[in-house]
This record gives structure tokens, sequence and C-alpha cells, in this order.
């Protein structure tokens, strides 16, 4: 193994722990179900689109802003183990953590969906050890 491996994996280590420590916990991302194979209706777009919640962990979720406007959507930010999504991408058959975070629905906290506004791959070196996910809240639960 390089010595720059060697660092990659090191760094993605420290970042869970250090996620885990800060009090992380679990957050569900809200993926495409899997399109069954053979079926008409689904193939002509008359199906129901299905999805799934999978549980990705560790995950560091806070507010992104001190204040929000009256009426208006809230700013989150949630920090994700870059080992948790690339365990995610290959089991679920994604190309990359971009597909998968492009195709989600939203993340589920506490039972909320929030909205997917942009991730940032977090890089030491020459490896990624996090996402950092800008999330919005729905309006209808804005301060």
């Amino acid at each position: 193994m390089t010595q720059d491996a060697e660092k990659s994996i090191g760094l993605r280590r420290v970042a869970d722990a250090l996620l885990c420590g800060s009090g992380a916990g679990g957050v569900k991302l809200r993926i495409p179900a899997p399109a069954v194979g053979g079926d008409s209706s689904e193939q002509l777009g008359l199906a129901v689109p299905q999805f799934q919640d999978v549980a990705v962990s560790p995950a560091v979720f806070r507010n992104a802003a001190a204040k929000s406007a009256r009426g208006k959507a809230s700013e989150r930010e949630l920090m994700i183990s870059a080992t948790a999504i690339e365990a995610l991408t290959s089991s679920e058959g994604y190309g990359s953590a971009n597909a998968l975070f492009a195709s989600a629905f939203g993340v589920l906290v506490d039972d909320v969906l929030l909205t997917i506004v942009s991730a940032t791959e977090l890089e030491a070196g020459s490896g990624v050890y996090a996402y950092r996910l800008s999330l919005r809240e729905p309006i209808e639960n804005a301060p």
C-alpha cells in the first residue's frame, strides 16, 4: 500500500472518530428504490416511484445560520463520514457519492425531510474524509 493510501485511510479513521466523539448520530438518506425489471407499468412511467430510507452514520447535524427570517426556510448543515457514504454507493450501485446525493430525495432528521441543496467533499491530502451537505428545512417548519 502506498503512503498516500495509508494517509487517506488514517484520515478517514480520524474523521470517523471525531464525528462519533462529537455526539454524532444517525440520519436517513431517502433514495429511489431499485427498479423492478420486466414491469411494463414502471417502464412506461405509470408506476408510482418508490423510495427507501437508508441509515447513514456517523453524521453530525447543525444549524448553518444563527437566525433565519420569519417564513423563510432554515439552512442546516450535515457532515457525514466518507466511509459510510462509500459503503452506501457501492452497495446501492451508484458510480459516485455525487450521483448518490443528486438522486436522493432528501435527508430525514428526527422524522423531518430536509432537501439537499449542495454536497461538498472534504479533502485532505489526496483523499476524501467526509461530506458536507447543505440542507433546507421545509417552510412549514421554519421559525
